[in-house]
């Protein structure tokens, strides 16, 4: 039968899709299964399925089969132009051109639209609107047709065409990889499976090639590596496409000739030899940049105006050190836990430079990193991305009146954050004879981006550093302090342990779920009389039953169940609806929003297609249905995205599931550490000794050798 598509009800990961129907002669209906994949409301499905009878949600249509059609009833194409699929046109324009055209309507819009004028409220700005939106559906529409008979996702259609505009169907027929890396989403094994339907040989030197780049974008990303090693890369590429190594190993001269690729000699790990290792061409251009940097501001003479450093008497021996060490030294690194007196010593520092009628620029990688150094040290901070865009009007409560990045001091707190391609613009934009001070937490996870960019720099004995080991806090959140520094030293927290610290024993991943979730949003609201936002959950998987996506959707659904009244979107898997928290996962700067932070959905236009948030700053932002893959709901958000952040209260599982891949020690303390005032950590004893003891894996870098070298030479 054909129907159209009133609302989205449920969406899973699997693209399993759950909707509310309507057909004409038949009572609205819920329709089921992953064939609905991709359907919009407003939509006109001609579906193939059973009938059926679930035991709690009564009679649904289990669908088999789905093909889109164009609507033909007057109600239909109602439905469909009210349906916000066509920006510009809202339910009361909808009614107004499908009651003056009738079943002509969509023929009218196809092949007439100059006639739209005739209906009331549309004139020549409105009419070229609509058809362009209209145009740009059929396309995505047909895209969709395409990915189906290729057995690949129709949720694709929209990001492929957004890229590839009215090029999509050539860039499907015959250079599928393209879409690799352009196109959110898209891995070589979607480009490979379109690929190899449209004819690609399986030795072809094209399938190869991107097999090759795959596999080293996958290892940046994954795992942060900055290369591979060859013959590690030669044989995951042949297991990927199921061929002979024989026919991978050419192509990586042929992508070092097209200049796609670098091999050089590295030393091996200790106690094995020398071996070549591969890098994609820009990693290894920005890790070269980013040591010519570095070795220039290290060689540069200062140009900070000196004065006698009047020593506070406040001031532990380390941190005296720290402020010596940040005053002659034009690149320098400053490390310590939490409650060692970073703060207090930045602001000595930055106190004493500017009392000497130098400059300061405060800076750290995320939005929450840079307003919380700023509230802790009482001076004005900005992001490094804020800091690198020099932009002509500076806000006067927020930045400095100099240009950033010629200030003579720039310190980077929160440093463990800088990725490879961040800290290359970084020290790009630092004049020679400024100086450069790095702070930063080693025993914090690294960059989400490839790189260990701190911890290289540790490794490099010519660069100055100060580690702060004496611990000032002793009251507040003491038991998180002496939890985070228990972690760092191989220990197992006690449990239960001081105040501001406590770990729950559960087995049972369900049931760990249901508690983290009830802790949030009931528990500890309730006994510390706040509400439930000020209370976060970190999970250290995204997926499984205690991974961020579940226990985000489940308190979503409690915190802000769905309603007839509230405005809801659903992208993907993902539902934004009025009231949903959320964080952008991109910078963006047109838009002013900066990975990490957080904000409220405001409002949901369907004319418009469009997404309003107020981020916590009190700006209002506007996301595009195509642009919501840089939002992630933020009621449970992964340890990685935390970073930078710090939570008053933070609840997070702790379980083994999936082989407990993600714990690790960095993690565990990462994690501790975001907490002000309480943590509570849920799950099974052996989890949390796993994550104690298990070390992370060494990312593959070149950063500390290299640099090594140059400043020798």
């Amino acid at each position: 039968m054909e129907a159209s598509v009133e609302q989205l009800v449920f969406v899973r990961e699997d693209e399993y899709t759950v909707a509310r129907m309507s057909a004409d002669g038949v009572p609205d209906f819920v329709a089921t299964g992953r064939a609905l994949a991709g359907a919009q409301p407003g939509e006109t499905l001609r579906l193939l399925g059973d009938w059926s009878r679930h035991p709690r949600y009564g009679r649904r249509y289990a669908v088999t089969g789905c093909e889109r059609v164009t609507p033909s009833s007057v109600r239909a194409i109602r439905i469909y132009l009210g349906s916000g699929l066509i920006r510009g046109i809202g339910p009361r324009l909808a009614y107004a051109i499908v009651d003056h055209f009738g079943e002509a309507t969509l023929k009218v819009i196809d092949g007439e639209p100059e006639r739209l004028t005739e209906v009331v409220n549309i004139g020549p700005l409105r009419q070229a609107q609509i058809v362009e939106a209209w145009r740009e559906q059929k396309s995505i529409a047909a895209l969709m047709v395409t990915l189906q008979g290729l057995g690949v996702s129709p949720l694709l259609a929209a990001k492929i065409y957004q890229v590839f505009g009215q090029d999509a169907d050539e860039v499907l027929a015959t250079d599928p990889y393209r879409l690799i890396g352009r196109v959110r989403g898209i891995a070589f094994r979607i480009a490979d499976r379109i690929a190899l339907q449209s004819g690609v040989p399986e030795r072809s030197p094209q399938r190869v090639k991107a097999a090759l780049l795959d596999r080293l974008e996958a290892a940046g990303s994954r795992d942060g590596h900055c290369f591979v090693p060859v013959t590690a890369l030669v044989r995951e590429t042949a297991e990927l496409i199921e061929q002979d190594q024989d026919l991978v190993r050419p192509m990586i001269d042929a992508l070092v000739a097209d200049r796609r690729l670098v091999v050089e000699t590295a030393p091996g790990r200790p106690g094995q030899p020398e071996r070549a290792v591969a890098y994609a061409k820009h990693v290894h251009s920005r890790e070269t940049a980013l040591t010519a940097h570095l070795t220039r501001l290290m060689h540069a003479r200062s140009t900070l105006p000196m004065r006698v450093f009047r020593e506070d008497p406040g001031l532990h021996d380390d941190q005296r050190a720290a402020v010596n060490m940040a005053l002659t030294s034009t690149v320098s690194v400053l490390t310590g836990g939490p409650g060692c007196g970073k703060s207090h010593t930045v602001k000595t520092i930055a106190t004493t430079v500017r009392a000497a009628g130098g400059t300061v620029t405060l800076t750290a990688p995320t939005g929450k990193a840079a307003k919380r150094l700023s509230e802790l040290t009482g001076m004005p901070a900005m992001t490094v991305h804020r800091m690198l865009a020099q932009q002509p009007d500076p806000d006067p409560e927020t930045l400095f009146d100099e240009t950033p990045a010629q200030a003579d001091l720039i310190v980077v707190d929160e440093a463990s954050m800088l990725d490879l391609h961040l800290a290359t613009r970084l020290t790009a934009a630092v004049p020679s004879g400024s100086h450069l001070l790095l702070i930063g937490d080693s025993d914090q996870l690294p960059s989400i981006g490839p790189g260990d960019v701190l911890t290289d720099l540790l490794r490099v004995t010519a660069i100055p550093r100060v580690q702060l080991t004496h611990v000032f806090r002793q009251s507040g959140g003491s038991g998180i302090i002496d939890a985070a520094h228990r972690i760092r030293a191989g220990q197992v927290p006690a449990t239960p342990g001081r105040g501001g610290f406590w770990f729950e024993e559960l087995d049972d991943p369900e049931q760990v779920a249901r508690r983290v979730a009830h802790l949030a949003m009931v528990a500890i609201p309730r006994k510390q009389n706040v509400e439930p936002d000020q209370v976060q959950v970190l999970c250290p998987m995204r997926k499984g039953e205690t991974g961020a996506t579940t226990l985000g959707r489940l308190i979503q659904d409690r915190l802000n169940p769905a309603a007839d009244d509230k405005d809801e979107h659903w992208s993907g898997a993902s539902v934004f609806r009025v009231g949903d928290r959320v964080m952008p996962i991109r910078n963006n700067y047109d838009k002013g929003v900066f990975n990490g932070e957080t904000g409220t959905v405001t409002a949901v236009v369907r004319q418009e297609r469009m997404v309003e948030i107020r981020t916590d700053d009190g700006e209002s932002v506007q996301y595009s249905f195509d642009e919501l893959d840089d939002l992630t709901h933020a009621y449970a958000i992964s340890v990685h995205r935390s970073q930078g952040s710090e939570y008053p209260f933070v609840v997070a599982p702790i379980v083994s599931e999936s082989g407990g891949i993600m714990l690790r020690r960095r993690l565990l303390y990462t994690l501790v550490t975001r907490a002000k005032a309480w943590v509570v950590l849920v799950g099974q004893r052996e989890a949390l000794e796993l994550a104690v003891h298990r070390l992370g894996l060494r990312r593959n870098t070149g950063l500390a050798r290299r640099l090594a070298l140059s400043l020798e030479s």
